[in-house]
């Protein structure tokens, strides 16, 4: 498996043992690598395709903001709830976030849903919405007058995932340096975006008059819950990754210090740094232009750069297709934990034994993406991974309230007040009720009949362990012809 690096020294995730005879993992991801890992998957598509989301969603300038600082906030206090779990090393020193949480305190049927779930939908589906942000960012400068057509945009974003796919397959350090590059494309083309509001305001301070007049900003909300609900998914959206260092524990240098440490720089700048993008939107477009747009940087950097506007395309494209790279990077630890533990094959739980990267869970996880891309959309790809993710951390939290009152002699080199995790208990449980009260969608059925389809995997080959020989000639097939080994736990 694969894993993020400091500045100092690049990432060997999985490294073969003295003897040369195992694969295991390696304590390498320091505060430097923490604090990339987790700001290179959030800082991506989301911040350049949901703000005309949530405008949408929510009609108001002003309520779109609070919408923005809630989702902040809310992302916080969530991470803040997932760093104590993971400085809980004596009962979960493993890696996996969500999965091996619900594993170790619900048990194996929950775990195996949330691994089914991530697996199969949450994280493919992800991928899916990030390449085709890619793609329709990277196609914009040549439809400035219109939206570029649907065939080209799937094409492109196909061509995102199997390229990101492929350089996680081939090499960790190229990755590692890839990943750099992109981040600092991502905060620079932020911080335009952000001094580019500043000096349009110097210039003309009557813009503020026009689209963020204090007396009207708040005008036309809609207070709706499932329009609440919507603009929080879409806000949340651009958060997504908080949760990424849990997937990477057993690869993390002392944990109990670096998980909250990297969780609060990281989520503190990136809050700051959102709600001042999204004041520069305001102040640069009119809601109708914002709403309208195809791609808004893009949108924005037309009215502010003029003939350079295009930049902003390119940047933006950059942007997401290293949040696309950080998804593959780091995305694969759930199925690897899964894997090991007996959740799903064998083969998912191997890595190369030369380039050292897990090879058989990336192309498992591109091919469910590229099958996902052929009749997605970006906003009904968004609502459907945050329904069914904030379920699954709805009992990820139930479980760490479970621990506090339950098991409260555990060693926790940090915690968070109990209050926090019921306060994100409850909003979980609101976000996930939220779509379905005022406007239910048959499509929320078929998402939830299809996670709860996994029994009918879970009681034959997990429950009762049966294997059917042809799977295991298979698995020798993949393991030879790929030139994988199995990796052992790094406790």
């Amino acid at each position: 498996m694969e894993k993020v690096s400091d500045n100092r020294q690049s990432v060997t995730s999985v490294t073969m043992d003295c003897k040369g005879q195992k694969l295991n993992l390696k304590r390498e991801v320091g505060l430097v690598g923490a604090v990339s890992l987790i700001a290179g998957t959030m800082i991506g598509s989301g911040i350049f395709m949901s703000p005309q989301s949530v405008l949408f969603n929510i009609s108001s300038p002003g309520a779109s903001l609070v919408v923005w600082a809630c989702c902040g906030l809310l992302a916080v206090l969530a991470s803040l709830c997932y760093a104590e779990l993971g400085t809980i090393g004596t009962l979960i020193p493993e890696s996996g976030g969500d999965f091996i949480y619900i594993l170790r305190i619900c048990g194996p049927f929950p775990a195996f849903f949330t691994a089914y779930n991530y697996v199969l939908l949450a994280r493919t589906t992800s991928n899916t919405a990030v390449s085709i942000s890619i793609a329709q960012y990277a196609l914009a400068p040549f439809y400035a007058d219109c939206h570029p057509p649907q065939l080209m945009v799937k094409c492109a974003a196909a061509a995102a995932l199997l390229v990101a796919s492929i350089l996680n397959s081939l090499s960790v350090r190229l990755v590692i340096r890839i990943q750099v590059v992109f981040l600092v494309a991502k905060v620079g083309s932020l911080l335009v975006i952000v001094i580019g509001g500043l000096v349009a305001v110097i210039q003309d301070s009557s813009v503020l008059e026009g689209n963020l007049k204090v007396e009207n900003a708040f005008e036309g909300t809609q207070y709706s819950v499932s329009a609440l609900g919507m603009a929080f998914y879409h806000g949340l959206w651009s958060f997504a990754g908080w949760y990424n260092l849990n997937y990477v524990i057993e690869e993390l240098k002392k944990p109990e210090v670096n998980l909250p440490r990297a969780v609060l720089i990281t989520m503190s700048m990136v809050t700051v740094l959102y709600l001042l993008v999204n004041v520069s939107y305001f102040v640069v477009l009119t809601p109708r232009e914002l709403i309208t747009s195809s791609a808004v940087a893009v949108t924005w950097g037309n009215k502010v750069l003029g003939d350079w506007g295009w930049i902003m395309s390119v940047a933006a494209a950059l942007s997401a297709f290293g949040s696309l790279n950080a998804s593959f990077f780091s995305g694969g630890r759930v199925c690897f934990v899964a894997a090991r533990e007996g959740h799903m094959p064998d083969i998912l739980a191997m890595a190369h034994v030369h380039r050292l990267t897990p090879s058989p869970a990336l192309i498992f996880t591109t091919i469910i993406s590229l099958v996902v891309l052929i009749p997605g959309d970006f906003e009904s790809i968004v609502n459907f991974i945050s329904f069914t993710a904030w379920f699954f951390r709805g009992i990820t939290l139930s479980g760490l309230l479970y621990l506090k009152i339950k098991k409260p002699e555990l060693h926790r080199p940090y915690k968070v007040p109990i209050v926090i995790p019921i306060l994100i208990l409850i909003a979980s449980v609101g976000l996930v009720l939220a779509p379905i009260v005022d406007s239910p969608q048959i499509e929320y059925l078929y998402v939830t009949l299809f996670i709860f389809s996994g029994v009918l995997v879970y009681v034959p080959f997990i429950h009762y362990k049966l294997c059917p020989g042809l799977l295991k000639k298979v698995t020798i097939f993949l393991q030879l012809f790929l030139e994988v080994a199995p990796a052992e736990k790094n406790l």
